[in-house]
């Protein structure tokens, strides 16, 4: 007998069999949308504007859990890898494996990696109240950053990468923190009130 995971969308959607696996696909597809235009949408911040890219990395995986996360975020990466242009700045930074592996590759890498943490938090529970869903928000945009500076030291070196690659964008990402921390209880209480 196969159990499905304690996942906002197993809550939400709740199938089994056949039906799941067409959920979870469609689900997938909708979210690499999702996440494509979370990276072409800039928004006007300071000191740099920002996406909403990472949040929405966090939100899969808080709302998916780590595997249905882990194969979005992977069907993304598969996307951009075979040259259509999911990433922020394609077409115009280029395309493909060769945009991958440029200066953004580790924020790329990080995606996925964040996705699959806070996807496995969730599964536990720890993304159903503010108090617990906010050290996992963190320690999701940590994870992208951590990955994001250590490739990109390797292109400029640690001072620099760290003054480009995550300086610039701590206030947006304190927003995206709280907006995600914000956003997963909600979303908990409503598909509780919905389901009874």
């Amino acid at each position: 007998m196969q159990t499905t995971s304690a996942t906002l969308l197993n809550r939400a959607l709740p199938l089994s069999g056949a039906q799941a696996l067409l959920r979870d696909a469609l689900i997938a597809l909708a979210a690499t949308a999702l996440l494509t235009l979370s990276a072409k949408v800039q928004i006007p911040f300071y000191p740099v504007p920002m996406t909403m890219q990472a949040l929405v990395v966090l939100l899969i995986g808080a709302a998916f859990g780590w595997r249905l996360g882990a194969a979005t975020l992977a069907l993304y990466l598969m996307q951009g890898a075979a040259g259509l242009p999911v990433f922020a700045g394609t077409p115009a930074k280029g395309l493909g494996l060769a945009y991958m592996v440029g200066t953004t590759g580790g924020y790329l890498a990080g995606f996925l990696a964040a996705a699959v943490v806070t996807g496995y938090l969730a599964e536990k529970g720890h993304t159903r109240t503010i108090v617990a869903s906010a050290p996992r928000m963190v320690l999701g945009m940590l994870i992208i950053h951590a990955l994001g500076f250590v490739w990109l030291a390797t292109f400029l070196g640690a001072s620099k990468a760290f003054m480009l690659g995550v300086v610039p964008f701590v206030l947006g990402d304190v927003l995206k923190i709280a907006l995600g921390t914000a956003l997963l209880p909600a979303a908990w209480w409503l598909v509780g009130r919905l389901r009874g």
